[in-house]
């Protein structure tokens, strides 16, 4: 038997028939497409999974989707800067007529090449782990992402001991963690830039 549940997805009010026992994982990869939630051990032990419900990080490999019906899910596609460009494409303005200024040219028709992608900028958390190089093969990034993004919240000045303990859900194979840690540090200062 299916129920109908609500959710607030990044911002957008989606509603979805799922299982009973759909996990919030496979909801948000299978039924919303939402592919940047990445599932790891399927015990709750990585961390990859984790999602912000209601602000919180959790483990959305351990949660029924049912369970969270109303409430609000931030996925790793979500944390772009509130106030960026919405996803999607746009004309490229005067590129698309190809006009060429004085002595009048000539003009043609747009084509789909003569349209861009318009992407949300990174928030602080994605630009420091870039800027840091926190990733490697980049499968637990968006669990950590996540994490570091409540975190910071919570902790907007810390230090390596307490963010060692705030990352110590998420496990990465790649890293060594050592530039994860400078990716924190990095993440709170662009924060802290912009208060």
């Amino acid at each position: 038997m299916e129920h109908e549940i609500t959710l607030v997805v990044n911002g957008a009010t989606r509603r979805v028939n799922v299982p009973a026992r759909r996990l919030l994982s496979d909801c948000l990869r299978h039924d919303l497409g939402l592919t940047g939630t990445h599932v790891g051990c399927e015990h709750g032990v990585c961390g990859c999974c984790t999602v912000l419900l209601d602000g919180r990080p959790v483990r959305s490999c351990l949660t029924f989707a049912v369970t969270v019906d109303g409430q609000e899910i931030t996925t790793v596609e979500g944390l772009a800067r509130e106030g960026a460009p919405p996803r999607g494409l746009r004309s490229a303005g005067s590129a698309a007529t190809g006009a060429t200024g004085e002595g009048g040219g000539t003009e043609r028709p747009s084509r789909p090449h003569d349209v861009e992608e318009v992407k949300p900028a990174l928030s602080p958390v994605q630009r420091a782990f870039a800027e840091c190089h926190g990733l490697q093969c980049g499968f637990c990034t968006p669990g950590f992402l996540c994490t570091v993004t409540a975190f910071l919240r919570d902790n907007p000045a810390p230090s390596d001991d307490e963010i060692v303990e705030g990352i110590s859900g998420n496990l990465c194979r790649c890293t060594g963690y050592q530039n994860i840690v400078k990716a924190v540090h990095r993440a709170a200062e662009l924060l802290a830039e912009e208060t």
